[in-house]
């Protein structure tokens, strides 16, 4: 085995996709899929099963994601050791980003690389807030960014931007005004499931206030759940800058929820207790500035 093919075929894995990591990787999507076929035949092991949507993991591919992300970690911590004197920022490093998020930081963030850190490699793995802290947990990321996350002492959390929750609706059909928490059962809402941290946050608010949210569609997924909001399918609770990032943003208004107002804070989290290299300091100033700019 290569790191190469390792690092090649994490990707694969992680996007779902080989034309999607091929973009990331910036190698030809050929040679991508070479690199990954032979990483198959020296193991005599079928790790991806492909299909019209992309790839998933078989079960010898899932433990050698396991494995792949330990192997690298080793590597970024070989890079640090030899270059720790220089202050380099080398290695690779792997950062999670919620949805509403990771379609606006994703373009920058690479770029900034290739620009900046050319001795350093990035992955990013989108997930909602609740699962990115169990991968810092785990050590699948090394750090991220999380809305409201829960006070742990495996991580570290430093806010980075507080935002406000508005009702969110198709532009044609949106309140002008600000909407009070005690009206929201008018509006039929498209939620993500339970233990979705906007759904926490506005479910919480919404029982202090003796309020009963109209919960009509549950959707996992944000895009998807602008995509029926802007089709006129209910409205959302969301931050605006979940909005910019839509695809149909054209088709979107957003209204602030008052009375009381609800907000949000993005956090930047890390591991509480591992060493911090010149990669994730500069990793993660280079987040911050790039959230803070939303």
């Amino acid at each position: 085995m290569h790191l190469k093919q390792i690092e090649y075929f994490i990707h694969v894995a992680e996007l779902g996709s080989f034309s999607k990591a091929a973009v990331v990787l910036d190698v030809a999507q050929p040679a991508l899929s070479r690199q990954v076929r032979a990483l198959e035949t020296e193991l005599r092991e079928v790790l991806l099963l492909r299909n019209g949507r992309g790839v998933t993991l078989t079960d010898a591919g899932r433990r050698l994601l396991e494995h792949g992300h330990g192997i690298l970690q080793l590597v970024a911590a070989a890079h640090y050791d030899l270059g720790a004197r220089r202050d380099e920022a080398v290695g690779h490093i792997v950062v999670g980003l919620p949805p509403s998020l990771a379609r606006r930081l994703t373009l920058p963030l690479i770029e900034t690389f290739r620009a900046e850190l050319p001795k350093a490699r990035i992955a990013i793995i989108e997930g909602f807030s609740a699962h990115i802290g169990e991968w810092l947990c785990s050590g699948r990321v090394d750090l991220g960014l999380v809305y409201n996350p829960e006070p742990l002492a495996a991580i570290e959390i430093t806010p980075v931007l507080v935002e406000r929750l508005c009702l969110i609706g198709a532009r044609s059909a949106a309140p002008q005004a600000t909407v009070a928490l005690k009206d929201l059962p008018r509006y039929p809402l498209v939620m993500p499931q339970r233990g979705h941290v906007f759904r926490k946050l506005m479910e919480s608010q919404a029982a202090l206030a003796g309020v009963k949210l109209n919960v009509c569609w549950e959707v996992s997924s944000v895009p998807a759940i602008l995509d029926l909001v802007g089709g006129g399918h209910g409205y959302a609770a969301l931050t605006e800058s979940a909005i910019r990032a839509a695809g149909n943003r054209d088709q979107l208004s957003a209204t602030p929820i008052s009375e009381p107002e609800i907000t949000s804070t993005l956090c930047l989290a890390q591991p509480a207790q591992k060493r911090r290299t010149a990669l994730a300091k500069r990793t993660a100033a280079v987040l911050t500035q790039l959230a803070r700019a939303l």
